[in-house]
């Protein structure tokens, strides 16, 4: 492969790296806005839930094998997790340990959509898809367009 190939391949690479980061980070962050009514109100069209309280109950729904006594605890830890690796992916900091445990968390999602809701949901919301674009940002070296590497660039 000469050099020009191999030029392009590597800033392909890096805007299809850059591009998960912020379609993952982005869709976290969404996810949040929604749940607090930044898109509208509950109903609203293309709004999901448009307020904490239709989160909560959806939660429900997703964490049906546990106590209900635990739904709101897992509403807010979902929320406080979305929010930190919404922005850890975006600024592409700490990019590994956000990727994989952003992997983790939407797996988890997955298999309790998939458990409360049926099998089709998570394939409708593409959160097995999320899941291995998550997986697969932790095992890439950061791009350029990262806080990672310009730490790194500032440490050397």
């Amino acid at each position: 492969m000469n050099s020009k190939t191999a030029q392009l391949r590597e800033n392909g690479t890096e805007i299809v790296r850059l591009f998960a980061r912020f379609a993952l980070g982005a869709s976290f962050l969404s996810a949040v806005a929604d749940r607090f009514g930044l898109w509208g109100p509950y109903g609203a069209k293309n709004v999901s839930w448009g307020n904490f309280a239709h989160f909560v109950e959806y939660t429900g729904a997703v964490t049906s094998l546990f106590p209900s006594s635990l739904t709101v605890s897992f509403a807010w830890a979902a929320t406080v997790a979305e929010t930190l690796f919404g922005i850890l992916l975006i600024a592409g900091f700490k990019i590994r340990m956000a990727s994989v445990l952003s992997g983790l968390l939407l797996l988890s999602f997955a298999m309790g959509m998939a458990i409360g809701l049926g099998i089709k949901t998570p394939f409708d919301y593409s959160v097995f898809s999320a899941a291995a674009a998550a997986f697969l940002l932790a095992f890439w070296e950061p791009d350029r367009f990262t806080l990672d590497k310009l730490l790194n660039r500032l440490r050397n």
